[in-house]
């Protein structure tokens, strides 16, 4: 290709510089904010964000100044521009505060604001954000004047983490993640426990990639997958003549991850006599092949996991106290991916571009509509059903973009399920009007039964309450209780 390459921000001129948003906080907008406001008119693209929904704005809006008052509502305003900042760290910081305050990294605007002031400072903090995006992002111009501007590495998108394979934007996985890290100097054995589908097998591979015994064998094997006549030969292998069909020796999965680690996916499947044989290879460290009269050590550190509470089922009796708690030395708990919905989208992402290369087509995208119907779904096969739509969604899109028309949750809707109320909804209402009006419709449509009310709207319950809570809505009234007449 014919062409220059150079730095850009995408952009050139007076372009660039109406595309850039500015984000005032402030909650509420006194006199003094609305002149402030008012100086950047002319010169960027502004958003006001509050107190309870400046997360959710800069999820949607590419800032590149953003703008807080010392005080934003209830909120210090340096604490709630410091959480915005690791959300879009691209971007300069303002803090609207008395002249005697001083912030590392931040630019303080002292109080009485002046109209010029706050126009030349913003001006010269746009040029210093878009100055930082320059160095992140190519523009490729071509002989024929068109351009392409390659994405931003992942590693450098907002605040993503990456561990081995582990996607972790959401503070829940962030935890898993910090929690794998303190398992990095040690050897013990660790359960992971977590619904179907939140990626048991990719922690355990990943303890064993950041531990001593990386460069030995990882072996995987699902208990529940195997019949149980055949788990102990399975595990601890035979020799010939063992049992009817043994024509030869087998060594077995713990001595194949000899030196390395074995992971026992659905080790609640166990039975008895299995729970048994493993108790003795964790506490003396000795395998015996099935019809062997001869034990033999192996080095092996096990991973477990389950999607059975373990705990639980010890307490009915259906697993061994012992080796539960021989397993259970280091817990590591996945939450389901509807507790951790900001790894949503960077997930869905991912499968996107993993299924677009498969599929030998160019990378797409997702529009904000999709974003958010795939945030908003309940996810009950978590991050497995996320893959299986993300590649479906790719298969079925007509263009370069993601729409929510191409993600499958229509289809799979049980047709005796409650429908939503129509809403009718006039002209000249605000996404937040026809939210508020959603809510409070579907809450009686469930008759003020929260949990139903989430189920209804694809929800999970915690993230009905936070949005009843930001659009001014009041758990309704449980009726009270009838009393019963006394008996005469």
């Amino acid at each position: 290709m014919n062409g220059a390459l150079f730095a850009s921000d995408g952009q050139t001129g007076e372009r660039s510089l109406r595309r850039t948003v500015v984000l005032l906080c402030s909650d509420p907008l006194d006199a003094e904010m609305r002149d402030a406001l008012g100086a950047l008119g002319e010169l960027a693209d502004t958003t006001v964000a509050s107190e309870d929904d400046v997360t959710s704005v800069l999820a949607d809006v590419d800032a590149q100044v953003i703008m807080a008052d010392e005080r934003v509502g209830t909120t210090d305003g340096r604490r709630l521009l410091a959480r915005a900042m690791r959300i879009r760290p691209d971007a300069v910081g303002i803090l609207l505060a008395s002249a005697s305050t001083r912030v590392d990294g931040l630019i303080v605007l002292p109080k009485p604001l002046d109209r010029g002031t706050v126009a030349a400072v913003c001006a010269l903090a746009l040029d210093c954000a878009a100055l930082r995006r320059r160095v992140r992002t190519i523009e490729v111009v071509s002989g024929d004047g068109t351009t392409e501007v390659a994405p931003r590495a992942a590693e450098e998108a907002d605040d993503l983490e990456c561990y081995e394979g582990i996607l972790a934007r959401s503070v829940p996985m962030r935890t898993v993640v910090g929690t794998l890290r303190e398992l990095e100097t040690s050897d013990v054995t660790v359960l992971v426990q977590g619904e179907t589908g939140t990626g048991k097998e990719l922690v355990a591979r990943a303890i064993h990639a950041r531990s001593r015994r990386r460069r030995g064998p990882f072996t995987a094997v699902n208990l529940g997958a195997i019949s149980d006549h055949l788990r102990e030969s399975e595990l601890f292998g035979h020799v010939r003549g063992a049992f009817t069909g043994a024509s030869g020796t087998r060594g077995g999965l713990f001595l194949a991850a000899d030196g390395g680690s074995l992971f026992l996916d659905e080790v609640g499947e166990a039975s008895p006599a299995l729970q048994v044989a493993l108790l003795r290879v964790l506490e003396e460290g000795r395998i015996t092949p099935v019809g062997a009269d001869r034990s033999r050590r192996v080095d092996v550190r096990v991973i477990s996991a389950s999607n059975q509470n373990l705990a639980q089922q010890v307490r009915l009796g259906r697993f061994r106290r012992d080796l539960y708690y021989r397993l259970n030395v280091f817990p590591v708990r996945l939450p389901p991916l509807r507790e951790r919905v900001a790894d949503v989208f960077p997930l869905a992402n991912h499968f996107l571009q993993l299924a677009s290369r498969r599929l030998g087509r160019k990378p797409a995208g997702i529009s904000h509509e999709a974003r958010l119907t795939l945030e908003a779904h309940p996810w009950e096969g978590n991050v497995r059903e996320l893959r299986s739509v993300m590649e479906r969604a790719t298969v079925v899109s007509k263009g370069g973009l993601i729409v929510a028309a191409d993600l499958p949750f229509a289809d799979d809707r049980d047709p005796d399920e409650p429908r939503l109320p129509n809403l009718d909804l006039p002209n000249g209402r605000t996404l937040r009007d026809v939210e508020r009006e959603v809510l409070r419709k579907t809450l009686e449509l469930a008759e003020g039964n929260q949990s139903e009310a989430a189920r209804m709207l694809g929800l999970h319950e915690s993230t009905l309450r936070f949005r009843m809570r930001r659009a001014g809505i009041a758990p309704p009234k449980r009726p009270a209780a009838r009393k019963l007449p006394r008996a005469s």
